[in-house]
């Protein structure tokens, strides 16, 4: 057996190392520069730092400084480039034993035809203990008109971001969203993308390939607890597609009793007609430990979610036929065990069964 403790497993494996850049002509854009498509930072004004929310000592504490992570940021454009490289200086970083460098601190990429669906194909391979890189996000020999979206980091700021394509390559702006109007998304940890592989598999970001909308993330780590003036600031962006409250694992049963109700009036007082939402959280492992049953919700759960169905039944009965609840536990996945990484935080499996079961059901409001 060997004495060394850190065998560098690249050097039998190429497909471990990180990636290497080579020298070419290269032409730089910002993520601000025409005709590039930048979305999921709502609040953010051209030439500004990457937040989420404006910098703003009224928030809470832990959402001010969440508010630099990235999660929810997309960059789209068309070009016939052989090349997809991004220059990037990170900041607010968070190193997390359970969670990729890519996820929380990286990139990726998807591709496909324009106008049509896109599929991944790269990500930011980089060495885990840098803040800052140059790397290929894809890289082909020839060149054709292709459609691209570049997810930003799930967990980590951004201080500095430049976009480089084949030099002379042509740019256009991306194919127009089914609708620009934004589904914005209040919660967790969970809602931020932990513990994702990758910013691709965050469910927002599942969600907003599939139903080809944006999507607003504003999932706080440990810090979605239904806070007042958090609800009149989503309250405030104009023209939603609708609102999904996400937001039940990190305010608990008492927390959800507590700011529910009064969220909802906020953001109808403003929005009177706009859809809501209300999603309950999935299965936690600890409930099946506590309970014996894959079946069986613990009991703080049990209680909230059927306040939150109640709280909605109760809306819809004095006439807000555009809110609506969704039991985001597993009813009908046996193997819903499976889907974290530490009993909690969803794995890119848990993210993809998640958007699947509720896609359809975000569609169907959409559609009406």
């Amino acid at each position: 057996m060997s004495n060394d403790k850190k065998l560098a497993v690249e050097k039998f494996d190429s497909n471990m190392a990180v990636n290497e850049v080579k020298e070419e002509k290269i032409q730089w854009l910002t993520a601000d520069d025409t005709p590039l498509r930048l979305t999921g930072f709502y609040f953010r004004k051209k030439g500004d730092v990457f937040r989420r929310f404006p910098l703003d000592d009224k928030l809470p504490p832990s959402v001010n400084g969440l508010s630099w992570h990235t999660a929810g940021g997309q960059l789209s454009f068309i070009s016939n480039t052989k090349v997809v490289r991004i220059k990037v200086v990170l900041g607010h970083e968070s190193l997390m034993d359970h969670c990729t460098k890519i996820g929380s601190s990286g990139f990726d990429i998807y591709m496909g035809k324009p106008g049509g669906p896109q599929y991944f194909c790269g990500s930011s391979r980089i060495k885990v203990n840098c803040d800052s890189y140059e790397v290929d996000l894809f890289k082909v020999g020839h060149a054709e008109m292709r459609e691209f979206t570049i997810n930003f980091p799930l967990y980590c700021g951004v201080d500095s971001f430049e976009i480089g394509f084949t030099e002379g390559a042509e740019i256009k702006a991306p194919t127009p969203w089914k609708d620009a109007a934004p589904v914005v998304v209040y919660g967790t940890s969970i809602t931020q993308g932990g513990c994702a592989n990758r910013p691709g598999m965050a469910y927002t970001n599942i969600m907003s390939r599939r139903l080809n909308r944006p999507f607003l993330n504003f999932g706080f780590s440990g810090s979605g607890r239904g806070e007042t003036y958090v609800f009149e600031q989503l309250a405030s962006i104009e023209n939603p597609a609708m609102y999904i409250l996400d937001y039940e694992a990190n305010a608990h049963k008492e927390g959800i009793f507590a700011t529910l109700s009064n969220g909802i009036d906020i953001i109808r007082a403003k929005h009177p007609e706009t859809p809501i939402m209300v999603v309950s959280q999935f299965h936690f492992n600890r409930e099946y430990i506590q309970t014996g049953s894959v079946t069986a919700r613990a009991k703080d759960a049990e209680d909230t979610w059927r306040f939150e169905r109640a709280e909605v039944n109760r809306r819809r009965r004095a006439g807000d036929k555009n809110i609506s609840f969704v039991y985001g536990g597993w009813k009908n996945e046996e193997d819903w065990t499976e889907f974290t990484v530490d009993g909690v935080h969803a794995t890119d499996l848990g993210f993809y069964m998640f958007a699947k079961m509720l896609t359809p059901k975000v569609a169907k409001v959409l559609d009406k």
